[in-house]
């Protein structure tokens, strides 16, 4: 029995000691939001959703798995802290500096991120998903190609244009993206932009030798150019009308 009970005790003292190692440090947490100074503080699994942290400085901090959700962190400075897992989502990250920071694997979806500093910052399998203010260096135009297709399928129309445009201007012969931001301009009622987006996208599957892209493009032009009152469409055109036909060509320049 008492064997027994010596082996309950140390399993719960393990069982305590693992809470601790995975718990963000109490004290370091009100030093963190009383003055915003919280360098090289064990912040691991914090609770800090919608909390003011704008100018806070971070650096060094250990914030794996922390939740910052929708929290103002413009300015911060997380320089070397590590957030890995942490969720972002919904925070304003304009001008933080992340230099040297581990977002690995952190949730940035509908960020804002404008004027952030995130050279150097190990970024693997993070999600910028909706985010705002992406800087072009961060990702490949295909993933941003693949953010406008899931944006413009949600409605999003303007988002999707936003990461056509940093697509085109990473790859300026990307020409599934000036026909994706054509199909969005299209949606918004933009027939003139569509259709300059429609013509260069022919250009360039012709030059590329896609034969079922120059095709699809100009079916696009060809319907630009149908005068409104002979379509036989009626209302505000959908995304998808466009993107369902041509599926197979536009999933190619999805990341894989």
């Amino acid at each position: 029995m008492r064997n027994q009970i010596l082996g309950a005790a140390a399993f719960l003292t393990i069982i305590s000691l693992t809470t601790s190692v995975q718990a963000a440090n109490s004290e370091h947490l009100r030093q963190l939001l009383a003055t915003k100074q919280c360098q090289n503080c064990d912040l691991t699994n914090a609770g800090l959703v919608m909390a003011d942290l704008s100018g806070a400085n971070l650096s060094g901090a250990n914030l794996t798995g922390a939740n910052l959700s929708r929290a103002n962190l413009s300015g911060a400075d997380f320089r070397g802290a590590n957030l890995s897992g942490a969720s972002l989502f919904g925070v304003n990250l304009s001008e933080a500096k992340f230099s040297g920071a581990n977002l690995t694997g952190a949730d940035l979806r509908n960020s804002y991120l404008a004027n952030a500093e995130l050279t150097g910052a190990y970024l693997n399998g993070a999600n910028f998903q909706g985010a705002v203010g992406i800087p072009s260096k961060i990702a490949s135009p295909e993933e941003f190609y693949a953010w406008g297709i899931a944006e413009g399928q949600k409605g999003n129309q303007q988002q999707a244009i936003s990461y056509f445009n940093q697509a085109i201007a990473i790859k300026p012969e990307f020409a599934g993206a000036y026909l994706a931001r054509g199909v969005a301009r299209y949606q918004i009622l933009d027939r003139q932009g569509a259709f300059q987006d429609a013509q260069v996208a022919e250009k360039l599957f012709t030059s590329q030798s896609n034969t079922s892209g120059t095709q699809t493009a100009q079916a696009f032009i060809k319907e630009l150019q149908t005068p409104v009152n002979e379509q036989v469409s009626v209302g505000k055109p959908s995304f998808t009308d466009f993107l369902g036909g041509i599926s197979s060509l536009l999933l190619q320049f999805f990341p894989f």
